[in-house]
């Protein structure tokens, strides 16, 4: 797995999110929630620019949210998906490059590395921020930002 261990402390904008949310077990519903999201995508970019790819997830409860940044408030947003303005802030990073399926490994690792490093989390949703596109770029090219929101 090609992980970045050493943090970065990044400031992350507020952003316009229109997402599709699911509660439980990660490992259930996040593909759940991006194959409800991906169809809506079409409708989505007749009235609105799509800035960003991301999912948003709260580890307790677990609260998982498959989505993308808008470059402003939706307009006419389809029946699926849900809109929240994102306040931004202070976050660690972390950089995953390589196939989707080693996030969940990556992502174990980053809360791992915060906690040894007695970094104060804020509660709040942590980023997974997918900074290529799947559909372009090789499997093990990819890159997917792994950000959790610090004070």
């Amino acid at each position: 797995m090609n992980f970045n261990e050493h943090p970065e402390l990044v400031s992350w904008p507020e952003m316009h999110y229109v997402f599709v949310e699911r509660i439980g077990p990660f490992m259930e519903n996040a593909g759940a929630a991006w194959q409800q999201a991906h169809p809506l995508v079409p409708a989505l970019l007749e009235n609105n620019k799509i800035t960003g790819y991301m999912a948003l997830y709260k580890m307790g409860p677990k609260v998982y949210r498959a989505g993308f940044s808008l470059a402003g408030p939706p307009v006419k947003l389809p029946d699926g998906l849900k809109y929240e303005k994102i306040p931004g802030g202070k976050y660690v990073r972390f950089e995953l490059t390589g196939p989707y399926d080693h996030l969940p490994q990556a992502s174990g690792r980053a809360w791992a590395i915060v906690a040894e490093k007695k970094i104060e989390v804020r509660d709040d949703f942590a980023i997974e921020n997918y900074v290529n596109d799947p559909r372009t770029t090789p499997p093990e090219q990819l890159i997917t930002h792994i950000m959790i929101p610090t004070v």
